[in-house]
């Protein structure tokens, strides 16, 4: 009883220990490029889908449903680069940092 409760806590432990590691700082770097690459591909995604549905009210004589289909469009791409952007910058500022101080 008691080998199997100590397995079972240093097991526990072991596998806190590996869960517990960060990403290199290369791999942090090359993440928060990713989350800025990604946040404005979105971006664009929405913006596009904005405009498309912007275009076709405007076609359909619907000119109030246009501009709040270009307006929401705009918004939702201006928040997704916004997002994308900090989240990558942080990512970036934090590997750099981490690879600064493994030089001292």
């Amino acid at each position: 009883m008691r080998t199997s409760c100590l397995a079972s806590i240093l097991g526990c432990l072991l596998a806190c220990s590996v869960w517990a590691q960060q990403p290199s700082p290369g791999r942090q770097v090359a993440n928060g490029a990713g989350n800025i690459g990604a946040g404005a591909a979105k971006g664009a995604g929405h913006l596009a889908v904005g405009t498309a549905q912007g275009a076709a009210d405007l076609v359909t004589l619907h000119p109030i449903n246009a501009a709040f289909s270009l307006g929401k469009g705009a918004g939702q791409a201006g928040k997704d680069v916004t997002m994308g952007t900090a989240k990558g910058g942080y990512k970036i500022t934090k590997g750099i940092a981490r690879s600064i101080k493994k030089l001292f």
